[in-house]
């Protein structure tokens, strides 16, 4: 039986994921949908399913997977297309919730890619929800300039909040461990730093050494 899935479709950084695995044996293919497929005007024009109709016909030929073999894929708007087609095609497709074991080696496989692009692992390790969208939003507003790019910026959440105030403002820490969200290396203290504060759901604080400017 044959897994399909998606990994970081509701990450604000990266493309995304789509992974493909044969169950019994754990062969496993998987490509990414560039993140410029989820900024305007492609994400508006649906340009995303086309790519990952792509991707999983490769997967197919890759897995080599004829039509009587079992496909189970995942009941997410970014499969709509991909299952009308693929049932047109007469293959045994399964629309429902994916678990293991695709689910952990597709969620460590994007892991991986997102570490790829430039977000620092021990940010994304010691939380329960690496990439719910302010814990993101706030490693961008860290470097806007460079890491807007990164961004699915079609989406709604974006648009609202993309483009917030923020206050720039200059501080000391006392103690803690802390690292610069634009350089990445530790911030010495007690010592001087400086501070962006924004406001969505709430106040977020982004802590910098005082030479890292926010190139905003």
């Amino acid at each position: 039986m044959i897994q399909i899935d998606d990994a970081g479709s509701g990450s604000l950084i990266g493309g995304t994921l789509i992974g493909m695995m044969r169950v019994e044996t754990r062969d496993f293919y998987y490509d990414v949908i560039p993140v410029k497929y989820f900024t305007t005007p492609y994400f508006e024009q649906k340009k995303f399913e086309d790519y990952c109709i792509k991707i999983i016909y490769e997967g197919l030929s890759n897995l080599k997977v004829d039509e009587s073999e079992p496909i189970e894929i995942c009941q997410g708007y970014m499969f709509n297309a991909a299952r009308s087609l693929l049932k047109e095609g007469g293959y045994n497709i399964i629309s429902t919730k994916i678990s293991e074991p695709l689910q952990s080696v597709i969620e460590e496989t994007f892991m991986d890619y997102i570490i790829g692009i430039g977000v620092p692992l021990d940010y994304l390790q010691f939380t329960k929800y690496p990439f719910h969208f302010h814990r993101m939003l706030k490693w961008v507003l860290a470097d806007l300039k460079n890491r807007e790019k990164l961004c699915k910026t079609a989406w709604r959440s974006w648009k609202k909040y993309g483009s917030v105030a923020t206050h720039h403002y200059y501080d000391y820490l006392m103690g803690g461990t802390y690292r610069c969200m634009k350089c990445g290396n530790y911030i010495e203290v007690p010592g001087k730093i400086k501070v962006i504060k924004f406001t969505t759901n709430r106040d977020y604080y982004i802590y910098l050494h005082p030479h890292c400017s926010s190139s905003q």
